[in-house]
Order: C-alpha cells, then structure tokens, then sequence
C-alpha cells in the first residue's frame, strides 16, 4: 500500500502516526494493496481557499476528500481494485481548535479525521440519517481498533 502524507500546515504533526494508521484503515477495509492514498497537511488559509474552491464555503475546514479513481472497500466476495484512491487534506490548525472544544488531544482529532476523510475516498457518506450512522459506526469502529492494537485509551496520544 503507497500512503504518502505531507505535512504543509507549518504545524508539528505525527506524519508517521498519520501514514500508520492511513494503512490501517486502508487494510481494515481491504483496499487493494496496491492502492495509493496522500494525506497533507495544510495551513487555514490554504484550507479556506480549498473550502471555497471545492465545497463554495468560506473559511478553513478540518478535512477535505478529494477522490480519484472512485474504489471502493473489499469484501469476501470480490477482489478489490488496484488504483489510485485520492487525497485526505486535513486543517491541524482546525482539528487543534475542535479537540480542545472535545477535550481531547489533537492526535486523537487529527486520527478520526484522517480516518473520516479515507472512509470518504471510499464512498462512504453522511448526508442521510442511515449513511451517518453507518460511516460514523464504522469510523468509531476503525478507531477502537486502532487504538486498543496499541494499547491506547480512546483519545489519547502517545
């Protein structure tokens, strides 16, 4: 699996935990091993002209999906695609404000975000009640497993 993650935001983030944990998602899910993803890390002024170039909304947002080649998880039936999956832009500046909102650490913010935004390249989607449910019970899913296989508490960073 090529996960590539750039930090561009002039932030200190984990690239590395970020990279780790994209493959994790990735795998849970099974994407084709040879799919590719890019993660980056942006500045708040760079993700409010994103923001308003992509979605025609003002100001910063935590994370953007941008998606290539439209694949879609494994399952035991089929093969997965190889392919290239797309790019998760993330906001540290944004998803450090919505964690101290939460009261939780900004890594744990900068995971489920990463995690949202694949779980979007993917074609996942929260805009019906059903959807939501599902892509945040999976989210929360992905997440307590990625925690637990490294004997974290839910939120809190290493």
């Amino acid at each position: 699996m090529s996960v590539e993650v750039n930090d561009e935001s002039g932030t200190d983030i984990d690239v590395q935990r970020l990279a780790t944990l994209s493959r994790f998602v990735l795998e849970r899910l099974r994407v084709h091993p040879l799919a590719e993803l890019s993660v980056i890390a942006v500045d708040a002024e760079t993700m409010a002209g994103h923001h308003l170039q992509w979605m025609d909304e003002e100001g910063p947002t935590d994370v953007l999906s941008f998606p290539m080649d439209e694949l879609r998880p494994g399952s035991d039936d089929e093969e997965p695609e190889p392919g290239l999956l797309g790019d998760v832009v993330l906001c540290p500046e944004v998803a450090a404000a919505q964690a101290s909102a939460a009261g939780h650490p900004t890594g744990h913010e900068l995971d489920l975000l990463c995690t949202h935004g694949i779980l979007h390249l993917l074609g996942y989607d929260h805009s019906e009640p059903e959807e939501q449910q599902a892509m945040f019970g999976l989210q929360t899913e992905i997440l307590r497993e990625w925690w637990a296989a490294r004997g974290l508490e839910p939120g809190v960073t290493p």
